[in-house]
């Protein structure tokens, strides 16, 4: 069976807390203070089953204006309205102010009850009928019933029952495939039981022993019981007003206003980019930065409105902007909100939220501005396409895209999937599931690919550049997502890693005029000087050539093997540690094994040569040490 929630609204004193008494027999009015002044302060609730066998919770709101937050609370969830008007008085300011709420929210379904008929004669009932049909023309009340009740005679209100049944059997189901999330509306202590949290679970579904969240603060807990009007049950969704018992949950640590979820399905922001529709009605425009109050779910927070392409709203337009909050909250996209003015305290306007999470935003920058209004009406995967997108180099995860697209996970896998068939996105980082835009890869290809031109325009005798190097380049790119890259360029053909170095696949090292001169002076003087080479700090002077190219040349010829590096700054040419091999592996084939001061007579060197070479012989697998002696290592 569907679960429907029936809410009022109207004026203070039109009689909404004696309708729902005459409906269900319930009195919602359950505060002392309520009691002795006779009105509602706080959110009462009652349910009926109507004779469809339909179930309806009910949401009773207070209509004084000084506790108009209490009514937002109250009307977040509401599938039905109920706009109460006494037919003795008509429409009253908060009737219309109570209309702009549920507008601004969103409620689709709905009709005008009149109370207190009883107290008027026909004539001035059909006055007042004018009255409401002309204040409901343009809202989503117009041509909606007008139900004439008495809670005091019960006059109308069999009709007004008959009338919900109809209503209730129009109203979509809610999914409970979505997120889990109730935002809490009252938090109080039982004896025997511990702490209840009560509110009307918005979307998805809970269980008794399921673990939960509360947003913003963090604290987790578990169910202990679940009510659904005062009966127990071992689950509760969507579209139910619902009590849940948790396990040693301290009551002051729940605050009205912060929601129930499951662990991680949300992230609390400071932070939320909104369509943002100001009321016509009022009397001058909004500037930018405007100290706001802001409302939603059941939560009221201070914050900042700040307009992103203009400098203020005039009554009566739509725009986008970005709210700056004082204190977290915890939504996802399309959640709706409303805005009232700092002081005096009134309805200034609303809307949906578009981003959950997004960045601080620079105004007046025009693919801000546009890329937040197209997210209003775009499908699903260009909503997707666009988070990634604005994502950059560090990516977007599927958790955070639930929460930014507000989609059931299959829905959301499936459109993913598809974005990744056609190469729209790809999966940067498997194991979080994080996706980076073709936009960035392209983005990041052209930096390595300029970053690796400019190092071999001037490095031109280096193979190639070190990964180290750069990756340093590109301080924004995390490790995963450059390895991914410099393998997609590997792939494509576009650069050949060899070992640390990286290099386009075009370089290829070749000396000029000058340099090959000096790669001859570095080669004679290394064959000349035989087992007793200069150090190459003193062989760049000697030869009165430049350090740094003389030693781009060294390393080219290291590369090409025309030189041997024993240790740093001493090298030999190959013909020469060439010629010593041979009459080592002579000598070791004959004696077995040679000593240290034997490989002295042998090489007719002194002992800064002859430790880096006998080491070099050891490092490539020709002898093994024991000892103070060498033997041939075995093949």
């Amino acid at each position: 069976m569907k679960q429907i929630i029936l809410g009022t609204a109207g004026h203070i004193d039109h009689g909404k807390t004696a309708l729902i008494k005459a409906l269900t027999g319930i009195d919602t009015d359950r505060l002392k203070e309520e009691k002795l002044r006779g009105i509602t302060i706080e959110l009462g609730f009652a349910s009926i089953d109507l004779p469809s066998g339909q179930h309806l919770g009910i949401v009773d709101v207070p209509g004084h204006e000084k506790f108009i937050k209490n009514m937002v609370a109250g009307a977040t969830g509401i599938d039905i309205l109920a706009m109460v008007i006494a037919a003795d008085e008509g429409v009253m300011p908060q009737t219309r102010e109570h209309m702009e709420i549920c507008t601004l929210l969103e409620i689709k379904q709905g009709l005008v009850v009149l109370t207190k008929t009883d107290l008027v004669d026909e004539e001035w009932l059909e006055l007042v009928i004018e009255e409401v049909n002309e204040f409901t023309r343009g809202t989503f009340l117009e041509g909606k019933p007008v139900m004439p009740v008495s809670s005091v005679t019960g006059q109308g209100i069999p009709e007004f029952i008959k009338v919900l049944d109809e209503l209730s059997a129009m109203t979509p189901s809610r999914s409970v495939k979505s997120l889990f999330r109730l935002p809490v509306d009252r938090v109080f202590s039982m004896k025997g039981f511990g702490t209840v949290i009560t509110g009307t679970l918005i979307s998805g579904h809970v269980k008794t022993g399921d673990t939960i969240m509360i947003y913003p603060s963090g604290i987790t807990s578990k169910v202990r019981g679940i009510q659904v009007h005062n009966q127990s049950v071992s689950i509760a969704e969507a579209g139910m007003r619902t009590a849940i018992n948790f396990q040693g949950l301290e009551k002051a640590s729940v605050q009205r206003g912060e929601v129930v979820s499951s662990p991680g399905a949300l992230k609390p922001s400071y932070m939320l980019d909104v369509s943002i529709h100001f009321l016509k009605s009022n009397k001058k425009p909004v500037k930018n930065r405007t100290l706001i109050r802001f409302h939603t779910g059941t939560s009221e927070i201070l914050g900042h409105v700040v307009l992103l392409d203009k400098d203020e709203i005039i009554p009566g337009e739509t725009t986008v902007a970005q709210i700056r909050l004082d204190s977290p909250v915890a939504v996802v996209r399309d959640d709706k909100f409303v805005i009232r003015s700092y002081s005096p305290v009134r309805t200034i306007g609303g809307g949906q939220i578009l981003n959950p999470l997004p960045q601080k935003h620079k105004r007046f920058k025009k693919s801000i501005s546009e890329g937040l209004k197209a997210l209003v009406s775009q499908p699903p995967e260009e909503i997707i396409a666009y988070h990634v997108d604005n994502s950059g180099y560090k990516g977007i995860s599927f958790s955070d895209l639930k929460i930014m697209t507000n989609m059931p996970e299959k829905q959301l896998d499936n459109v993913i999937q598809k974005l990744l068939s056609i190469k729209t996105v790809t999966l940067a980082d498997r194991e979080n599931k994080i996706y980076i835009h073709k936009n960035c890869f392209e983005n990041l290809n052209n930096k390595i690919s300029l970053f690796l031109e400019n190092y071999h325009r001037t490095n031109p005798l280096k193979a190639g550049m070190p990964k180290e190097e750069l990756k340093s380049k590109l301080p924004s790119a995390g490790l995963k997502l450059f390895n991914l890259m410099i393998d997609m360029m590997i792939k494509n053909k576009e650069v050949v890693s060899e070992g640390e170095t990286v290099r386009l696949s075009s370089h290829t090292v070749s000396l000029g005029g000058d340099q090959a001169e000096v790669k001859e002076k570095i080669l004679t003087t290394y064959l000349k000087s035989g087992l007793s080479p200069p150090y190459f700090k003193d062989l760049s002077k000697t030869l009165d050539i430049d350090a740094k190219k003389a030693k781009d040349v060294l390393m080219l010829l290291v590369k090409e093997g025309l030189i041997i590096k024993t240790k740093e700054e001493l090298y030999f040419h190959v013909e020469v540690v060439t010629d010593l091999k041979k009459r080592l592996v002579d000598f070791l084939l004959t004696h077995e094994e040679i000593t240290t001061p034997q490989f002295k007579k042998m090489t007719g060197t002194t002992r800064k040569y002859l430790i880096p070479l006998i080491e070099y012989f050891d490092s490539k697998n020709v002898t093994i040490r024991i000892g103070d002696i060498r033997r041939l290592r075995k093949r």
